[in-house]
Formats: structure tokens, C-alpha cells, sequence
């Protein structure tokens, strides 16, 4: 059994915050909640937190906003993806630090479901060349051009 892919939630809002952690539990993966951007950036410090695949917070927050959060995380746990979530589309300038943006009333959680399938997907990296593949394989050489690509 794989083991389970696990999210920081941060919401100022304890309503939203127990919904998503509901949805995202009910879908396999482990949820850490923070109600602020301090107690995530002591949940993601902690040693006994262990790793984190991906922070997904609130832009607007008390005190210190998503950005801030985002940025601070990245000195913490470098290379962590994270998704940031805002009440107003007309925010979304404001959320530039994050790897992703949804708007909060816009979005389906189908949409939320499978933009957190894909970023914790991201942070395992690329996927390898089949090595028992043929040389001509679509597969390999696919593979072989998009790291030529980068």
C-alpha cells in the first residue's frame, strides 16, 4: 500500500477548512489543518510533521496573507507545491506566488479534486523512460524530446 499523500490546509475560516478537509480525507489523502499562517509555518517547522506534498491555503487571511505564507513556506520545505484558493476572481494578480489559483466560489471541488491530483503528482518529478521499451517506442522518444525540451 502506497503511502498517503498528505496536504496543509490553511483557512481562517474553520467552516471552509473542516469542508475541504472532509473532501480531500474522503479521497485517501492525510489533511493537517492551521487556522493562520503562523501555525502552518510551525506545522510545516516541525520535524514531526513530516513531509508535506502540498500546502494549499486561503489568499485573504488575517495578519499574514497567502503570499506571505507561500513564501516563507519555500524557505522551510523548498519545492513544495502550493495552491492557493481566493473568495474574489479579481484576486487573482494577488495570488501570483503559488504553483496555482482557484477561486473559491467559482470552482467545483472536481476541479479542486484534480488541480490537487496533479500538483501532488508534480512534486514526484518527472516520470522515467521504459527502459524495456524499443529505441523507436512513441514513449521513449516522447520522453527523450520533452528532456531535450527543458
Amino acid at each position: 500500500m502506497r503511502p498517503r499523500k498528505v496536504i496543509l490546509c490553511v483557512d481562517d475560516n474553520e467552516q471552509t477548512l473542516a469542508v475541504r478537509k472532509f473532501l480531500l480525507e474522503t479521497r485517501g489523502y492525510r489533511v493537517l489543518t492551521a487556522s493562520c499562517a503562523q501555525e502552518a509555518l510551525q506545522q510545516l517547522e516541525a520535524p514531526e510533521t513530516g513531509t508535506v506534498d502540498l500546502l494549499l491555503c486561503d489568499l485573504i487571511m488575517p495578519h499574514v496573507d497567502g503570499n506571505e505564507l507561500v513564501r516563507r513556506a519555500r524557505v522551510v520545505r523548498p519545492g513544495v507545491p502550493t495552491l492557493m484558493i481566493s473568495g474574489t476572481v479579481s484576486q487573482f494578480e494577488r495570488g501570483s506566488e503559488a504553483d496555482a489559483f482557484l477561486p473559491k466560489g467559482a470552482c467545483s471541488p472536481v476541479e479542486l479534486l484534480e488541480r490537487v491530483r496533479i500538483l501532488v503528482a508534480r512534486k514526484r518529478g518527472p516520470r522515467k523512460a521504459v527502459i524495456s521499451a524499443p529505441s523507436w517506442s512513441p514513449v521513449v522518444a516522447m520522453d527523450s524530446a520533452m528532456q531535450r525540451a527543458s
